[in-house]
């Protein structure tokens, strides 16, 4: 996540377009913040005890405080990109914040049968989000030039794939039934982070979709070539 941070950092410097800087702070402020919330993790302040089942279970809280400030930035990188109305922002905003509020709910709550219920509730937001991206902005993006519709396909696409693999981890990890280890359930969510934030934001980053419209026209079959007269 550090790595990505410097690499959009780097790559960012020099650009001028306007519609281009925008872009580049959203991305490069999510792998910061999921850089600053990992650390967090590593040095073992982002982590807590909750006990269900008869034991004791670590949750890692940060990972939380990760989504709940990275996940709007990506889903607004993608509104921006579409060039979605003012609404429907706030309410993908909003349906993420419960999708990932629920979700934290769910993975301190004590009670072990009610876990899965509030991973029901966060996974029916997620579903939400992802109609929306999949139809609603799919639809606008194929109203705008093919640069741009065919950069939002691809990461429409990675986020489709990567988004849905969440819950499914929570499920089987730790926080829920415990088939899969702390350590697996770590490294899985992981290297889904790393995908849906550098990944998504080095496709994002190269493709010119994200540069202004420039109205420079044409030149004409004759401009350029200078007249001569004896």
């Amino acid at each position: 996540m550090g790595l990505g941070t410097l690499y959009f950092l780097v790559k960012g410097m020099g650009v001028e377009d306007p519609e281009a800087k925008r872009f580049y702070a959203i991305t490069t402020l999510v792998p910061a913040i999921a850089f600053a919330m990992y650390l967090s993790m590593l040095l073992g302040y982002g982590l807590t005890m909750v006990p269900f089942g008869g034991e004791e279970h670590p949750i890692y809280w940060a990972r939380y405080a990760d989504w709940l400030f990275t996940t709007p930035l990506l889903l607004l990188d993608l509104a921006l990109l579409v060039d979605a109305d003012q609404g429907t922002i706030l309410a993908l905003v909003g349906a993420d914040g419960f999708m990932i509020g629920t979700g934290l709910i769910g993975a301190l709550t004590q009670v072990y049968q009610y876990r899965f219920i509030w991973w029901a509730v966060s996974t029916a937001a997620m579903l939400y989000i992802l109609y929306v991206l999949f139809f609603g902005f799919t639809r606008k993006a194929n109203e705008m030039d093919e640069e741009v519709a065919s950069t939002f396909r691809v990461l429409r696409n990675l986020v489709l794939v990567l988004w849905s693999a969440y819950p499914v981890v929570w499920l089987v990890g730790s926080e829920g039934v415990g088939v899969v280890p702390l350590s697996v359930e770590t490294l899985l969510f992981m290297v889904l982070d790393v995908s849906a934030k550098v990944g998504f934001g080095i496709l994002l980053l190269r493709s010119r979709a994200i540069f202004g419209e420039t109205d420079v026209p044409e030149p004409s079959a004759g401009e350029g070539t200078v007249a001569t007269s004896d």
